[in-house]
């Protein structure tokens, strides 16, 4: 291992133009290149993982939801953070393998389904189950919110194009103040590590460097979002790809400063042209010894 971060430190190539940070020689580039370079990539990486998460949600979760409206009963509403519920109990209103919504006023009788996000309207609180156990969200005070097929159904085909674009700003900058945190929380890490290699770096290149360095993780996880939307793979999958894209940047926080250049010896000083000139050293063959 030695030998290798030997060979790779003793590398005098630059690490070139900052364009895609996908390599560590990539995100290395990002020392000597502008925030507005890095700003641009991270909201190009950001707008991709966003549409991926639209994408997912379109094609996965809503068809699940609009097939729930359709078999909700008429007058069932929230008042007073009661549900008050028309139909049988417990039902299942609709499932896939990736969402099931059901309807279940007694806590003690199990529903079932094998999705990955089970959501129940239980009669005072929503409970949502999932791969990490479940958790209640009660319904708001003070609200009256309808809970029927001729109020809802309506409502979901007006409004799911805008939530569709409020979720894809609302991941754009939820991406994009968690890699400035990350960054502010790295780049003292790469700072050290560019210093004991004797790199050449500021306090700036190493921000960038951090935030760079967490672009491959972020596409890593937005590849792995893809892949399970198409049930490539599974919701254990998903979260094993989830600790992976950490550790790749961690991994690049710690390679990609040995790819900047080495610090320059320092340049030979003009001469003070107050001091007096040195004299000529003697010539030995001129002056030979015992002369």
């Amino acid at each position: 291992m030695d030998g290798i971060i030997e060979s790779v430190s003793a590398s005098k190539n630059s690490p070139g133009v900052a364009l895609a940070p996908l390599t560590p020689r990539g995100v290395a580039a990002y020392a000597y290149a502008s925030n507005g370079r890095l700003w641009l990539v991270q909201i190009v990486v950001s707008l991709i993982a966003a549409a991926t998460v639209v994408w997912f949600l379109k094609t996965n979760w809503f068809p699940v939801v609009r097939d729930m409206f359709r078999q909700l009963p008429v007058g069932g509403e929230v008042r007073n953070q009661q549900l008050q519920w028309r139909g049988r109990s417990p039902l299942q209103l609709a499932e896939s393998s990736f969402l099931a919504l059901a309807v279940n006023l007694e806590d003690h009788v199990a529903v079932g389904g094998v999705a990955d996000v089970q959501i129940e309207f239980r009669r005072t609180q929503l409970q949502c189950c999932s791969l990490l156990g479940c958790f209640p969200i009660n319904y708001p005070k003070d609200w009256i919110i309808a809970v029927d097929r001729s109020n809802l159904e309506p409502w979901w085909g007006a409004w799911e194009v805008p939530i569709l674009a409020g979720v894809l700003i609302a991941t754009v900058l939820a991406l994009l103040l968690n890699w400035t945190v990350l960054a502010a929380l790295y780049f003292p890490v790469i700072y050290f590590v560019g210093y004991l290699r004797d790199r050449e770096l500021t306090w700036g290149g190493s921000w960038r460097m951090a935030g760079a360095g967490l672009m491959p993780g972020a596409l890593f996880f937005t590849l792995g979002i893809l892949l399970y939307g198409l049930e490539a793979l599974n919701l254990i999958h998903l979260g094993i790809i989830f600790l992976l894209h950490l550790v790749i940047g961690w991994v690049y926080l710690v390679l990609s400063p040995l790819f900047l250049r080495r610090w320059q010896a320092l340049p030979s000083l003009p001469r003070n042209p107050f001091a007096p000139t040195p004299e000529p050293a003697a010539d030995p063959k001129l002056n030979p010894p015992g002369n």
